[in-house]
């Protein structure tokens, strides 16, 4: 009866280091256009991925020399209304800012 009550113990704690795994994450890439200004990159940055002022300047930056920037890394569910999230604030100020996302 020990044995049975060991076994017993042994998948329990195997099913919940299983049910505890953390979600995949998702890194959100902010890709560079020809029209949207540097400003609202700054803008969209500090308000919808709550960067300070100097991070949000280094990934304007990054997203203007090198083509793409890092914008944050996430949970699929956040990092996709985070996409969707820019690509709203873009239409609404008439800019064709794009982000995607890539599974890390």
């Amino acid at each position: 009866m020990g044995s049975s009550g060991t076994f017993g113990k042994s998948q329990t704690q195997q099913k919940s280091r299983t049910a505890l795994r953390p979600p995949p994450l998702f890194h959100v890439l902010m890709h560079n256009d020809d029209y949207t200004t540097m400003q609202f990159v700054v803008e969209v940055l500090q308000k919808i991925f709550s960067k300070p002022l100097s991070e949000a300047n280094r990934i304007m930056f990054n997203v203007h020399t090198q083509g793409k920037g890092l914008c944050g890394t996430y949970p699929f569910e956040i990092a996709e209304t985070k996409v969707s999230q820019v690509h709203s604030m873009a239409r609404e100020a008439g800019f064709p800012l794009r982000c995607s996302l890539k599974e890390t």
